[in-house]
């Protein structure tokens, strides 16, 4: 996110709240407290300094890194469980509120196994026959 609002990039306890909330919102759930560090950057480097946070959901992980000068701000969240991105992206902006954002959105681990009659539909679609092994 580029162009954030200066006085919530750096907030620590206003990401603390953030990452608090985001799990529940999205239906995922926290098995950590969030962690929040500040680091303040080195006055002869590019970076200044910023908020790195986490926080580890049962679903994986969702993180923050933040740079005050710059206000950028970037945020992950790695889910084994589909969620919905757009209600994720509509709270990260208001929070936020940045003047600009970049979305990426990689599906990983789509064989992983949720649901397994899913998954055998998956393969056999992008497997060749030689490779496919399900049993029927």
């Amino acid at each position: 996110m580029y162009g954030c609002a200066e006085g919530k990039i750096h907030d620590e306890e206003y990401i603390l709240a953030i990452l608090n909330e985001l799990p529940d919102i999205l239906g995922m759930h926290k098995i950590s407290e969030p962690a929040v560090l500040n680091y303040p950057g080195k006055e002869d480097s590019f970076d200044k300094g910023g908020v790195s946070a986490f926080v580890i959901i049962a679903e994986s992980h969702i993180s923050v890194h933040t740079f005050k000068q710059q206000k950028f701000a970037s945020l992950d969240m790695f889910s084994c469980k589909e969620f919905d991105v757009d209600r994720a992206v509509d709270y990260i902006k208001a929070k936020f509120r940045p003047k600009k954002i970049e979305k990426n959105l990689t599906m990983r681990g789509r064989e992983f196994p949720k649901d397994v009659e899913k998954v055998k539909v998956i393969m056999k679609k992008e497997r060749p026959k030689t490779e496919t092994h399900i049993q029927e």
